[in-house]
């Protein structure tokens, strides 16, 4: 009986013990997420990995919690967070330092470079701290290196915490620009994978016609499209537009193995592709109402109504259009 006494008296003992802690932890919470955008605006380049780390730990937490419209606004807080925290200020012999130590290292990692006191105190930091949250170094071409947020980042912190349109989105940018698709004018990446993706972007936007993201969709399916029947200035898939040889090899079979299917609008404009191939230049014209002084290039542009890449959205570097 005393043993059963014992236990029905502990009981509500620890539940009035307990019930405290809980509603603090809940206190707890509401604060650091009224917080969180405080603690992303005071990041700036004097601040550790660490404390990115802990953010998006909080992130984690609160992303959660809240509505698309304001997801989207910490998304865009944490653009400029990680702008502010890699800005580094460099002399110019300090710039030619870092661009040599940092291109030496991505050619020879285990190499200790004799230079690396010649660098910023924070080029130190950030060289010896890349692969932590989420911060890389990149060549942007023609040997020029910088610092970036991985294209990860907006998928592993926020894509999971968003509707489904949205997720999509972004874990499937990132992973396209987790390496460069263009670089110093010239493709990257070959003709299966450029159709490869132009046929995601066109089943994107009739998947997620509400989509938040839908116009970038759009505008990377333009792109896409663009590059697979024209290239881009340095990656030309035909030098002069004049017949079937005059395409690249890998480019003319891609394309010709999408004209052959028939469930796509990227379909469509492969068979018109070939079919200009196979016109005569005068047929060519009678056909697009061209101008005699039109150039191949435009004609064909105008035959498969192609958008020319934007100059004003970068979609190929991270996991959002910018």
């Amino acid at each position: 009986m005393v043993a059963c006494q014992q236990h029905d008296e502990t009981h509500p003992i620890k539940e009035q013990i307990e019930t405290p802690k809980v509603q603090n932890t809940a206190v707890d919470l509401t604060l650091m997420c009224q917080n969180i955008e405080k603690n992303m605006a005071e990041i700036n380049d004097q601040r550790t990995t660490f404390a990115l780390e802990q953010i998006n730990q909080d992130l984690k937490v609160c992303l959660p919690l809240l509505k698309l419209e304001q997801q989207k606004a910490l998304l865009k807080l944490s653009l400029e967070m990680y702008d502010d925290f890699l800005q580094v200020t460099r002399t110019p012999a300090q710039q030619i330092a870092f661009e040599r130590y940092a291109f030496d290292m991505a050619q020879h990692p285990t190499i200790h470079q004799s230079h690396f006191e010649q660098l910023t105190p924070r080029d130190q930091y950030l060289l010896k701290h890349q692969g932590q949250a989420y911060v890389e170094v990149v060549d942007t071409g023609n040997e020029k290196l910088t610092y970036r947020r991985s294209p990860d980042y907006l998928a592993r912190i926020f894509a999971p915490y968003m509707p489904e349109a949205e997720k999509v989105f972004i874990e499937n940018l990132a992973h396209q620009n987790i390496e460069p698709a263009l670089q110093n004018q010239s493709l990257q990446i070959e003709p299966f994978e450029v159709a490869r993706r132009a046929l995601f972007w066109e089943s994107y936007i009739h998947q997620y016609p509400q989509s938040s993201y839908l116009n970038d969709a759009k505008i990377l399916l333009a792109q896409y499209r663009y590059f697979l029947f024209i290239g881009s200035p340095k990656s030309l898939v035909s030098e002069d537009y004049h017949d079937q040889y005059s395409v690249r090899a890998s480019s003319w079979e891609e394309i010709e193995k999408l004209a052959q299917s028939d469930d796509s609008e990227l379909s469509k404009l492969a068979k018109k592709f070939i079919h200009f191939y196979h016109m005569s230049d005068e047929e060519r014209r009678q056909n697009m109402h061209a101008k005699k002084s039109e150039n191949a290039e435009q004609q064909l542009i105008d035959y498969l109504n192609l958008i020319r890449p934007h100059s004003h959205k970068n979609c190929l570097t991270d996991a959002i259009c910018l």
